[in-house]
């Protein structure tokens, strides 16, 4: 993590793309969890996509040791387990459940997997950043988390993916790999542990979705979330560090929100903007 002036502000500038990005995708993956493309189908089109991309630079330019266990485990944590757990729990849960417990809490369970794998504190600016982003995640539950008897298994889910995610965070910080390490691997390695098993045993609704449905989920998952949030992410953590980057994550939740109000139609309330400005004013006081 770099102190430098320079180095922060291009830190916050990949975050700010990465959390844009992110937006997009909690609403794109609740889109196709109403249609006939079930979770399989999405892991699928995103890795079978980035591999098909990254595969011939890894054969010319970038050849990432892929036998290696710490990338294996990134692979598992942050590149399927993540991903089968978001997609699945978008059939379960409206799109700003998925805001709210993928992004708001992410903050949170990043500060403890810091402190409970390698004993990192928690610095005063980011515990003062975690007081309106607490308040402002519980605005957001409290407009969005309605109808749990219906949505909690996709909830457990979102949970459980964002977990993951931490550990995945924390664990590329606390390992050293570079940006294009991290995806080349993560992405390349997700690939061929998950295609063949969709392929011959996974259940699967691709085959009745309309091309365009397929096409959109394969550009946007494949190439905008897996390659390029990717890469920002990890330039992001580079320069910020898990918990700086944690803070700034968690404008995600108001984000995603108003979208899913303004696209997909999901309510309204006063609440979405009390959580709008109170997660903002948080990463705001995470990044000065």
């Amino acid at each position: 993590m770099s102190s430098h002036p320079a180095a922060l502000r291009s830190g916050y500038a990949f975050a700010a793309g990465t959390v844009m990005i992110w937006s997009g995708f909690v609403l794109l993956s609740r889109m196709a969890g109403k249609s006939s493309l079930n979770g399989n189908d999405l892991v699928a089109l995103r890795f079978a996509t980035a591999a098909a991309i990254l595969f011939p630079f890894w054969v010319c330019k970038w050849r990432v040791p892929l036998l290696d266990a710490r990338l294996l485990a990134l692979a598992l944590a942050g590149g399927l387990g993540y991903t089968l757990l978001a997609y699945w729990s978008f059939h379960f849960a409206p799109a700003a459940h998925g805001a709210v417990l993928l992004s708001g809490v992410l903050p949170f369970f990043v500060a403890g997997v810091a402190w409970a794998l390698h004993g990192e504190p928690l610095r005063p600016q980011i515990r003062h950043a975690l007081v309106p982003i607490a308040a402002g995640v519980a605005c957001l539950a409290l407009h969005s988390l309605k109808g749990l008897g219906e949505s909690w298994p996709g909830d457990l889910m979102l949970l459980a993916a964002s977990l993951l995610w931490a550990v995945y965070t924390v664990l590329v910080r606390r390992w050293g790999f570079s940006p294009v390490e991290t995806t080349m691997g993560v992405t390349l390695l997700s690939a061929a542990l998950f295609l063949p098993v969709y392929v011959f045993l996974l259940p699967k609704g691709i085959g009745h979705a309309p091309m365009s449905a397929i096409i959109t989920q394969a550009f946007y998952q494949g190439v905008i979330v897996a390659i390029v949030a990717m890469v920002l992410y990890m330039q992001a953590l580079s320069r910020l560090g898990p918990l700086r980057l944690g803070t700034a994550m968690a404008t995600v939740p108001a984000i995603a929100g108003t979208g899913a109000t303004l696209i997909l139609g999901e309510p309204f309330s006063l609440w979405l903007i009390a959580g709008l400005v109170l997660t903002s004013i948080g990463a705001w006081l995470g990044t000065r």
